[in-house]
């Protein structure tokens, strides 16, 4: 008897897949490359950009790729990739990101990580002209609004999120559910076989220091974190800060503040991971001075490289984080000095930070992640 079960044909917006799209490019990678191993049954479209098409490998044969070499957020992106989605006859189609085609040609899911450019406008954050940078902000948000007005489901990567996401543009919660994100044990990976000296010293960095690791977006309070670093050196001359992320308009601006600073605040640029294993080993503490986070990735790969954290309390985080983190206020530059302080100071606290991170880390699986993903997807199916 012949079998007429209809297959489903599934569409992946991958185009910051890897290290190209940072914390994005971390979610996507980890999001396609579990699901097309869950799945064996649907048939998956994966679009990608000429960087990362050959990066993205699966010995799923349901899975083919497709070259969509198209620059997020401009215009391009709007008129040529609805051209490319409807050429592929896809049911469903998902974007890990809100800049969803205003003239998206089939039904899709939509991942909103946080509502930064509504919450957290500031001129600050971008290069541009003033006049360009509200039409461009102006827009943003039509296409947010669009997105998840359109959308079958809208994913958040916390509880936090979907809150204001909820409250931002007055939907149903049940429209918006939470799927977090996970984070690998890190801990046991190996480590640089250079010994750890040697690696310390190509970044011009000595032990005591404290480490951050990401971006130089003005919300993640670089500045604010400076300030107060300067008030610790001058108690302690012998500890550094290491600011590590790839240099660009915002790090080279962090800069010339700190040029009297002697060596004490140190810009690595990018490392790569087999020496940032080390950057994380030998450091004293990770800080995290963010104002807003949709769900503080970074802190917790510090506590899986078995780092004690200490935290902003700001949004996402102590729900993230949990009581594995030392938290402050990151407006309240006394309160962030004296818990830096504290963690530096304090062994016995730093032990037991360690070892809470580890436990906390536990809470967040990407194989997790993405099946409740692939949930999404097929209730969606069984009602198209």
């Amino acid at each position: 008897m012949k079998n007429n079960k209809k297959i489903n044909r599934i569409g992946i917006d991958a185009r910051f897949y890897g290290p190209i799209g940072k914390g994005l490019g971390r979610y996507i990678q980890e999001i396609v490359d579990n699901i097309v191993k869950l799945d064996q049954v649907s048939e998956y479209v994966v679009f990608l950009r000429r960087e990362n098409f050959s990066s993205f490998k699966s010995d799923n044969l349901k899975v083919k790729k497709i070259l969509a070499d198209i620059k997020w957020y401009g215009l391009a992106e709007q008129i040529l990739l609805p051209f490319l989605i409807s050429r592929q006859r896809l049911n469903l189609m998902h974007f890990p990101h809100f800049n969803v085609p205003i003239f998206c040609p089939v039904k899709f899911v939509v991942t909103i990580h946080d509502l930064i450019l509504i919450k957290f406008p500031t001129q600050r954050a971008t290069t541009l002209a003033p006049v360009i940078y509200k039409i461009k902000n102006f827009f943003y948000k039509i296409v947010i609004a669009l997105a998840i007005k359109r959308a079958r489901q809208v994913l958040a990567v916390s509880e936090y999120t979907k809150q204001e996401i909820v409250r931002q543009f007055k939907i149903k919660p049940e429209k918006v559910m939470v799927t977090y994100e996970g984070v690998a044990d890190l801990a046991r990976d190996k480590i640089n076989d250079h010994q750890p000296e040697d690696i310390l010293k190509k970044y011009h960095i000595a032990e005591p220091y404290l480490l951050y690791v990401g971006n130089a977006y003005p919300h993640k309070n670089l500045g604010g974190l400076i300030k107060v670093f300067s008030l610790i050196n001058g108690q302690q001359r012998n500890l550094q800060l290491v600011l590590v992320g790839k240099e660009d308009y915002f790090y080279r601006r962090l800069k010339p503040p700190v040029a009297n600073f002697n060596g004490a605040i140190i810009f690595p640029g990018y490392v790569p991971d087999g020496d940032l294993k080390i950057l994380y080993a030998r450091a004293r503490a990770y800080i995290f001075p963010s104002l807003y986070e949709g769900f503080g990735l970074p802190a917790l790969e510090a506590m899986a490289y078995g780092l004690p954290v200490v935290s902003s309390n700001k949004t996402s985080l102590p729900e993230i984080l949990g009581s594995a983190a030392v938290y402050f206020n990151p407006e309240n530059k006394a309160e962030m000095k004296a818990k830096i302080e504290l963690i530096i100071s304090d062994e016995n606290l730093r032990r037991e930070m360690i070892n809470r991170g580890y436990l906390q880390i536990k809470k967040y699986s990407w194989s997790e992640c993405a099946r409740q993903t692939l949930e999404v997807y097929n209730k969606i199916l069984k009602k198209l």
